[in-house]
């Protein structure tokens, strides 16, 4: 800048001096004061040119400051954004996770809901189980109480019989009635003696005032084979001799032919060993067995079928 002031300045100078050769000193004098202004506004303008240049110089610095905050807004800028795409995706999972959660919570409602369901369900079952169990051994009870006292009614009515002709027992539920051969029948013979038919009548009497019981009445024999022109095999004979008892029962005595069952069992039913002759007049017999009617404890235990 005193470079340039110092060029006008002798310029101005130059044209002094060279005009001092050649105009008059009025207009010296004018030039003169022309060169001087020509000079301040020199001095002005690089004054002027000095101060914009320092105002260009703090506006380039402040551009300087102002570019390095907008970079260093532009990476925080940056680094919020990712920050909100971290926050985002923690929001998205966590938006997951709850209606997972959700998901879960329904489905343990409805496994609850189902459960309490299935819970009360499992105890009305038990509930009914019970007191079907409590029915069923009350009517057990009853059974035994009936099978019992029909034992005492029949062994009451044999009383005039001795336990080598006969025998009265209870056992699963029945009153069994065991009548030796000697008692009912000549030997090889299905014909029922004098004496078989007294003791079939006591039994007849019993059975004729206690109409709810089923009848069974089986023949047995021991191992010795037997083959004569009435029988072919002991088979037959058991066979006959219930039939034989049966037919007793029902036409001399009156009692329910519908109550009746008779069957054969030969010797596969033994009592005692068939080595002996002891045992084999044991196994020789016909048994009476007499059921009290099962009708509703059958249908109890078939679920109240009948």
């Amino acid at each position: 800048m005193k470079r340039i002031i110092r060029l006008f300045a002798c310029l101005f100078i130059t044209t002094f001096l060279f005009s001092s050769c050649i105009v008059s000193k009025k207009k010296f004098d004018a030039e003169t004061a022309r060169a001087n202004k020509e000079h301040d506004n020199a001095v002005a303008l690089a004054n002027k040119l000095a101060l914009l240049n320092e105002q260009n110089n703090k506006l380039n610095g402040n551009v300087r400051e102002q570019t390095a905050s907008i970079k260093d807004l532009n990476g925080r800028n940056l680094a919020l954004n990712h920050q909100v795409e971290e926050l985002q995706d923690s929001i998205n999972t966590l938006e997951d996770n709850i209606n997972e959660l959700n998901t879960k919570l329904s489905t343990v409602g409805n496994e609850k809901e189902n459960t309490a369901k299935e819970l009360s369900s499992t105890q009305k079952q038990i509930a009914e189980q019970r007191k079907r169990l409590e029915q069923l051994q009350a009517l057990i009870d009853q059974q035994q109480k009936a099978t019992e006292a029909l034992r005492k009614k029949i062994a009451d009515a044999l009383n005039g019989f001795n336990s080598s002709e006969l025998t009265v027992t209870q056992k699963n539920g029945k009153v069994y009635i065991s009548m030796q051969e000697g008692l009912l029948f000549p030997s090889a013979s299905a014909d029922v003696n004098p004496k078989g038919k007294e003791a079939l009548s006591k039994v007849a009497e019993v059975l004729n005032t206690n109409a709810d019981i089923n009848i069974d009445i089986e023949g047995h024999t021991d191992s010795l084979p037997i083959h004569n022109k009435s029988f072919a095999d002991n088979w037959a004979l058991s066979t006959a001799r219930a039939t034989s008892i049966a037919h007793v029962l029902i036409d001399d005595y009156n009692v329910n032919p519908t109550k009746l069952i008779a069957s054969g069992r030969s010797r596969f039913d033994p009592v005692a060993p068939n080595s002996t002759p002891e045992g084999r007049g044991k196994n020789r017999r016909t048994e009476i067995i007499l059921e009290p009617k099962l009708d509703e404890l059958m249908s109890l235990l078939n679920g109240g079928k009948k």
